[in-house]
């Protein structure tokens, strides 16, 4: 079972491996005409209903391979508005390959001749809201055919991800729109690569294509998990992400590299909570920065109720780097996390604490294996074997583990995804102080287990990209200013 937004994000992962975008298209359309063969002898008379996206070029593609069959292709819209450049290349094929076209620009001109099949390709699973013209009547005529209906992937008017009728404003002045839903009614569905939730509430056959998606697209992080991290252009400062880095004291290089990591991933502001005698050196390696100065040379037990005070203003805390390893700071990071009801990423001494702590906190912990080890979960060479341990303590401790490693794991007990961006440069200090303001300023704009999987495959990235610049000289500054480019990444 795969969500739209999650199948978007694996078939950008699948082009990242080398598995040409045109190529699955190639795969899907002759899926779909298989689907029409077993359902209609040679012969039959097809009408393909085609969108001007992707899951009109899946239809283009199926018509070259129902060449035994009386098939007609049937675009809603210009050709010169099709969407991508995969599907007008196949729409090119098509009117050179001389097989029955015909471009359908008003709903007035629409029209079915009582064709046997009917292929539903004019909106896909990415697609939402309710359908609008020409799509509107084009699904209505579909309903009152008698004709066998086939679906692309989904039936066109539904949600993939919840079975029902999409629902939105209507497309222009005079048309119906979400008190007055309209889906196509498929008697089968011919979806790609795993099944999608909705679907199951549909009374139609659906059957699920492999497609040649790579096992890897979808088990390894890749630039198509960037897909859900935008920014709205109307935001306002703060919007963005308010992250709160609770550090330093022995040590101040750490604090400062996760909240200047924090900012260069997105976040609109980060603030550091510090002891106050190194709050003027904190506050020093940059101006960007919001420090606030805690009482003496140690973050302790009486630092608990300002830190909630100050957590409670922002999105997300970052808990524990620089902060040190004493029974005084364990103290607090126990009795934080068992007052605090937010978001944080734990990381570094802090670690330790978590599994004997019963709070309320979403956590994403990032320990490398020996603080995993620390804290209590097992580790294994064979990735596979270290994945399956890793997921089984993140379900015991009920929160979001990133174990560095060679093979970065992710999981939140359920969910597993492996990184394999980073390179052994990045075993120098302070990388995974970075990291983790990466996987801060993430977690505050998406789920924890979506964070911390695009945090470390971003933070590998940055690793990358220094290693290529500096060899394995590189230190952690290095990775803060390639997260911008990192983030960008196709």
């Amino acid at each position: 079972m795969i969500t739209t937004d999650r199948m978007a994000a694996v078939d950008a992962n699948a082009a990242a491996l080398g598995v040409p975008r045109k190529q699955l298209m190639e795969s899907s359309g002759n899926a779909v005409a298989r689907e029409v063969r077993a359902l209609a002898d040679p012969g039959a008379s097809v009408e393909l209903l085609c969108g001007r996206g992707n899951n009109g070029g899946d239809a283009f593609v199926a018509a070259r391979f129902l060449s035994a069959y009386d098939a007609t292709v049937s675009l809603l819209g210009r050709p010169e508005s099709i969407r991508t450049e995969i599907a007008r290349e196949n729409w090119d094929a098509l009117e050179n390959s001389e097989i029955p076209a015909e471009t359908v620009t008003d709903a007035v001109d629409l029209a079915l001749d009582d064709p046997d099949v009917i292929v539903d390709a004019m909106l896909g699973s990415g697609v939402t809201g309710a359908l609008r013209e020409p799509e509107r009547t084009a699904a209505r005529l579909t309903n009152e055919s008698d004709a066998a209906v086939v679906a692309v992937d989904v039936p066109s008017g539904v949600d993939a991800d919840t079975g029902k009728p999409a629902a939105g404003e209507a497309g222009v002045a005079g048309e119906a729109g979400a008190a007055d839903p309209v889906a196509v009614d498929a008697d089968r569905v011919v979806t790609f690569h795993d099944e999608k939730p909705g679907l199951a509430a549909l009374d139609a056959d659906v059957t699920v294509a492999d497609i040649g998606i790579p096992t890897a697209a979808e088990r390894f992080t890749g630039p198509g998990d960037l897909l859900g991290i935008a920014r709205d252009p109307t935001s306002h400062k703060g919007e963005n992400g308010e992250v709160l880095v609770i550090g330093g004291g022995p040590y101040t290089g750490a604090p400062s590299l996760s909240a200047r990591s924090a900012l260069r991933t997105g976040a609109d502001l980060v603030r550091v909570a510090c002891p106050e005698t190194v709050a003027r050196t904190v506050q020093g390696y940059s101006a960007d920065l919001i420090v606030r100065g805690l009482p003496g040379d140690r973050i302790g037990p009486a630092h608990v109720d300002r830190a909630l005070e100050l957590a409670a203003g922002n999105d997300v805390v970052v808990l524990g780097p620089g902060l040190g390893d004493g029974d005084g700071t364990r103290e607090f990071v126990r009795r934080f996390l068992s007052r605090y009801d937010g978001r944080a990423v734990v990381d570094a001494d802090a670690l330790r604490v978590v599994p004997e702590v019963d709070t309320d906190a979403e956590l994403i912990c990032t320990p490398h294996q020996g603080e995993l080890v620390g804290m209590g979960g097992e580790t294994a060479d064979d990735p596979d074997e270290r994945a399956a341990l890793v997921r089984s303590f993140a379900a015991e401790i009920g929160h979001t583990l990133l174990v560095k490693g060679a093979k970065d794991v992710v999981t939140d007990g359920d969910s597993v995804r492996l990184n394999r961006t980073g390179n052994p440069g990045m075993t120098v200090g302070g990388t995974g102080d970075v990291l983790a303001g990466a996987v801060g300023a993430l977690a505050a704009v998406t789920d924890p287990f979506h964070a911390a999987a695009v945090g470390t495959y971003v933070n590998g990235l940055a690793g990358d990209a220094a290693a290529d610049d500096m060899g394995y000289g590189l230190v952690a500054t290095d990775l803060i200013d390639r997260i911008p480019e990192a983030m960008r990444d196709e």
